[in-house]
């Protein structure tokens, strides 16, 4: 798209997780990328800018477009300046849709960092056939849901001999505070568990399917894991849908792959307080008194300080069995829900704007759409992929 006006626009830089975005931007974009921020607030874009600036004086006349979700011209407007929008907005069912169907309808490129399993489903029913029709990648969860996950499986995957079945099970483990925003999302998620389920039948009902590989997740159980020395708890999180989805589009995944997706702990007592959390905020979620206060008590569009992310660490283990052979791998790196979550948001922007990625469009996994070009990226910015294990 060589007639638009900007490389990459970021949309909600003015939110704690946006602005890290920025920053990343710009002391890592390219020169000569044209980029500009958008949101419907002017003196608080200026506000931003202001601060980039003491980062890299030449973003002085960085441009800011104002736009707003409920705006769907501006929003129109600033799909068809752009090559590539990257929105932090959330939480995505309240206010994400306006965007994509603007991306959509342009043939713009669009990133997000939404671990909602409802959007992405719904936007895949509304907008998917339409960003077919224009070119456009819609590529959501490009954070720490689920780059880590999905990447990480497509890496294990390329360790292994083409051609055979692959067990595959992914092992969570982090140190880490998650944001606002998240929270707001996964409790959105659960006062709407019935619609959910509804909306991803919906999409079932209308996805295609490989005719001639089995794709399956393994919903698994609570257990110890010999192997890793940890017990393991099945999350039930956006990540494994996401692997599945890039496993049912790419061959390389072999005639018959099976996923499992788990967090790892070293106590059983840490499993089983777990699960009396998760049952207390599903139970809550239902009720809208104790939602509110619920929503109230962890404000989005706020963080930990700098000092606190330094010390915060991720860690995905990835075992594969494959005929006989059993491959590990890892991914690792620093503070998932904010530091990390936005250089991986910013470098997935980047590399949809300026690699020689796989032809791809319509709604796609990070997998599908940059696969090794993603990782390589990744890696220099020092996020690690290693095999860990190969016997």
């Amino acid at each position: 798209m060589p007639d638009r006006e900007f490389d990459i626009v970021l949309f909600g830089a003015t939110g704690f997780t946006g602005g890290l975005t920025a920053e990343y931007l710009a002391q890592n974009a390219p020169t000569g990328c044209r980029w500009a921020l958008a949101g419907r607030n002017q003196t608080k874009l200026e506000a931003v800018r202001d601060r980039l600036v003491r980062i890299n004086p030449a973003l002085a006349d960085l441009p800011l477009l104002t736009a707003d979700t409920g705006d769907a011209a501006s929003l129109r407007r600033v799909a068809e300046a752009a090559r590539v929008v990257i929105t932090t907005v959330g939480p995505y069912l309240n206010y994400g849709e306006p965007l994509v169907a603007a991306c959509a309808a342009a043939g713009t490129d669009y990133v997000d960092l939404t671990g909602e399993p409802q959007f992405v489903d719904e936007m895949y029913l509304k907008h998917h056939d339409q960003a077919v029709s224009t070119g456009a990648r819609i590529v959501h969860a490009c954070g720490f849901d689920s780059i880590p996950h999905d990447l990480g499986a497509y890496f294990t995957v390329q360790q292994l001999p083409a051609g055979s079945a692959i067990a595959m099970r992914g092992v969570v483990q982090a140190a880490a505070m998650f944001s606002g925003g998240t929270f707001h999302s996964a409790i959105n998620q659960f006062s709407s568990m019935r619609e959910s389920m509804k909306v991803a039948a919906a999409r079932k009902k209308k996805e295609s399917r490989p005719a001639d590989r089995k794709v399956r997740g393994d919903a698994g159980r609570p257990r110890k894991d010999s192997r890793l020395g940890l017990w393991l708890a099945p999350l039930p999180t956006i990540d494994p849908k996401i692997v599945i989805r890039s496993a049912r589009a790419l061959p390389a995944y072999g005639p018959d792959f099976s996923y499992g997706h788990y967090a790892g702990v070293k106590r059983l007592t840490t499993v089983a307080a777990a699960g009396v959390g998760l049952g207390a905020l599903l139970g809550a979620a239902q009720v809208p008194p104790l939602r509110k206060l619920l929503l109230s008590r962890v404000p989005a569009g706020e963080g930990p300080s700098e000092a606190k992310r330094a010390r915060s660490w991720f860690k995905v283990t990835f075992v594969a069995e494959s005929d006989g052979r059993t491959v590990q791998t890892e991914v690792a790196g620093g503070d998932p829900g904010y530091s990390e979550t936005a250089k991986m948001l910013a470098e997935s922007a980047m590399c949809l704007a300026f690699d020689d990625n796989p032809e791809t469009r319509g709604q796609v996994t990070t997998a599908q759409a940059m696969g090794e070009n993603l990782i390589d990226r990744l890696v220099k910015a020092g996020i690690s992929f290693t095999v860990t294990h190969d016997e």
